[in-house]
């Protein structure tokens, strides 16, 4: 597995290099200062995951965001950050980030946050939890007396949803047609009572759909 770490302080990066050494093992770890160094890797060098901080020179946090995604379809993109505004996280996982992890966590909570992204789950802060609700759906009624059920199909969509997957690359991943993942993310929208990616992340999480971490 490759971990690209995208961050302008390299002391910082370094400090993650060694914390991520634990993650699991054989893990390569690379860095980069910029979003350019990012996008520039290719081929080989793909990263598979990659930690974001999108407060970089140059360049708007989202517009971080959406660069370093579009380079790299395939890889899930964790964005940590100094910031721990609910509206930059709803904003980030709208964006497509697979998880929001701030820099002040420790480091035992961010290994385990990590393994829980790269068993396609998700993981995200308490300020995204107990800030404010604006923009967060409440449950469908059909669903507020337990979890909706989903086909093997749709719990797949779901999972590379998490992970801040765009429709093209779920449709390639599961050798199904783009309209076809559309119409499977309708259903579970429908079925979460949400009309957003980062409404369902935090619906799966109040939901335990998948193995939680402590926040």
């Amino acid at each position: 597995m490759h971990i690209l770490i995208v961050d302008d302080h390299p002391l910082f990066r370094e400090g993650l290099k060694t914390l991520l050494a634990a993650l699991e093992p054989g893990v390569r770890i690379s860095d980069a200062g910029s979003v350019d160094e990012a996008v520039a890797l290719r081929g080989d060098d793909a990263p598979d995951l990659i930690l974001l901080d999108m407060n970089l020179p140059g360049t708007s946090r989202l517009d971080a965001l959406h660069q370093v995604k579009a380079a790299h379809e395939s890889a899930s993109v964790v964005v940590v950050s100094g910031d721990e505004n609910p509206l930059l996280i709803r904003s980030a996982v709208d964006a497509g980030a697979a998880g929001y992890i701030p820099k002040s966590t420790d480091a035992s909570l961010t290994i385990q946050a990590l393994r829980l992204v790269l068993a396609n789950g998700i993981y995200l802060p308490r300020a995204a939890l107990t800030g404010s609700g604006a923009g967060v759906a409440s449950p469908h009624p059909a669903n507020a007396t337990g979890s909706p059920e989903f086909s093997d199909r749709q719990l797949a969509v779901l999972k590379c949803l998490l992970q801040g997957k765009a429709n093209k690359v779920i449709a390639r991943e599961l050798s199904i047609a783009e309209g076809t993942v559309k119409a499977h993310l309708w259903a579970i929208y429908q079925a979460l009572g949400v009309n957003s990616r980062a409404q369902a992340m935090y619906r799966v999480h109040e939901l335990h759909l998948f193995d939680g971490v402590p926040a």
